[in-house]
């Protein structure tokens, strides 16, 4: 939840050198002889196996304890990105109202492009660690103090950040799906807009993104309503070219099963999905695991941050959430975090992420794909305890043909708007255009899955 955390905080070579030794010898024996495996070798850092498929693997940091050499031997070593854990927060860069304090976000930013790191600015624009003159503003006034700010820090950082998480935390826990009621809320509604507009003015190349906790669960009334926003933000062209998932499984908020389709769904929007504050209580190696094949399965899921390095640096450190103990030593979860990047495909998705047009294993969710000159969009309707809505909108095309993955054992019920058609498993519909205009829906039976939703599998025009 991006707390204030400033307080202070292999394979045996025998065994290795044994085998080869013996393949040679066989090979010596039996001349060419064919061993299975991988062409290339495995990566051995976190950061470089995030690489092969394009991703970056990054972590949290504190500035104060880059003086730490055990802290930072760490750090170079496994990470290729890093984020600001509290010094590009709005108190630490701007204390007085008009005097900007750049020196520890100026001292990360300068190690981590020294060794090619990529940085994520975190955050422009938030309710909370503001500082007492912005705290004690309302209305107008503050609306042109955040702008303001937003505007100065992109400015003085152009060219220096890859992603900007503009906006944190708008958006209440429970059932509501409300916005929070913060000071900024108070100077109207449109001032999430007004801040990604007056961030992208300041720093056009900069990636900007919207993070948040507790959007992890697809059916959580949180994550639809920062869905909708984000829907109408790319609907009305709003600068807007990433979610953040912060991602801090603990209590309430454990990783979910249907994980993977919150981050594909965000992805159909035509957005990236960023997973950016990672951390799971008692670190469990599965679920570690299961976040990390669930970002490699989504072609726009673009990389992971945990959220700190070593148990002892965590804002959660009683209850040992990260993937180095305090220590400094690699826990289980970091060799399952490990295999499961070397696993990648080079390039993009998961391996085991079927190809459009097939039926998926249940609880994979095929990448939305545009091959035939129209994209279809996915809007998530009513919701019954035992059934739910779908709409889709189709743009680029008014004749056209979408192919919809349903995971089993759900089963489409009813369909409007369009003329549909099963493959032999029941999984795949696809629906033609009727004459009806280019939005059309469906019921889909949940028959006691109720996490799966619907997933664009191609839109074809003609």
């Amino acid at each position: 939840m991006s707390k204030d955390s400033s307080r202070a905080p292999g394979r045996p070579r025998r065994l290795r050198a044994a085998l080869a030794l013996t393949a040679a010898g066989l090979m010596a024996a039996a001349g060419a002889v064919v061993l299975p495996g991988n062409a290339s070798a495995a990566e051995t850092t976190l950061g470089a196996a995030a690489a092969q498929s394009g991703r970056y693997f990054g972590t949290a940091v504190a500035v104060n304890r880059l003086n730490d050499s055990a802290y930072t031997n760490i750090l170079n070593r496994e990470f290729n990105q890093v984020t600001a854990e509290n010094e590009m927060k709005i108190d630490a860069l701007q204390p007085q109202q008009g005097q900007f304090n750049w020196g520890n976000g100026d001292r990360l930013v300068q190690h981590a492009r020294s060794r090619n790191m990529q940085v994520r600015g975190h955050t422009l624009a938030w309710h909370s660690q503001q500082p007492d003159w912005m705290r004690n503003m309302s209305g107008q006034q503050l609306r042109n103090a955040m702008l303001n700010h937003v505007t100065q820090v992109a400015t003085h950082y152009r060219g220096q950040i890859a992603w900007w998480d503009v906006v944190n935390e708008a958006f209440e826990d429970g059932g509501s799906g409300a916005r929070r009621n913060s000071n900024l809320e108070r100077t109207g509604s449109d001032w999430i807009e007004a801040a990604f507009r007056a961030a992208r003015t300041a720093d056009p190349n900069a990636q900007l993104c919207y993070n948040d906790y507790n959007i992890d669960n697809w059916n959580d009334a949180k994550t639809q309503a920062v869905y909708r926003m984000v829907q109408d933000f790319k609907q009305r062209g709003v600068p807007i070219d990433c979610v953040g998932l912060q991602s801090h499984f603990t209590g309430g908020s454990n990783y979910p099963s249907n994980y993977r389709t919150t981050l594909s769904s965000f992805a159909a929007l035509g957005v990236d999905v960023h997973i950016t504050e990672l951390d799971i209580r008692n670190a469990p190696s599965d679920a570690y695991r299961n976040t990390v094949n669930d970002c490699l399965a989504v072609p726009r899921c673009k990389g992971i941050t945990v959220w700190g390095i070593r148990d002892s640096d965590s804002w959660r450190s009683n209850e040992s959430p990260l993937l180095f103990d305090g220590g400094g030593n690699k826990k289980a979860a970091y060799n399952a975090v490990l295999n499961a990047l070397n696993s990648a495909a080079p390039g993009g998705g998961d391996p085991t992420t079927p190809p459009p047009g097939t039926t998926p294993p249940p609880g994979t969710t095929p990448p939305p794909t545009n091959p035939g000159g129209c994209t279809a969009t996915i809007s998530p309707g009513q919701v019954w305890g035992d059934r739910y809505n779908t709409s889709v909108n189709v743009s680029g095309a008014n004749t056209w043909s979408v192919v919809v993955n349903i995971t089993p054992p759900q089963r489409i019920s009813a369909t409007w708007s369009g003329n549909p058609t099963w493959d032999g498993s029941g999984n795949v519909m696809t629906m033609r255009s009727n004459g009806s205009g280019n939005t059309f829906g469906f019921t889909t039976m949940m028959n006691g899955n109720s996490g799966a939703r619907p997933q664009i599998v191609s839109c074809t025009a003609g």
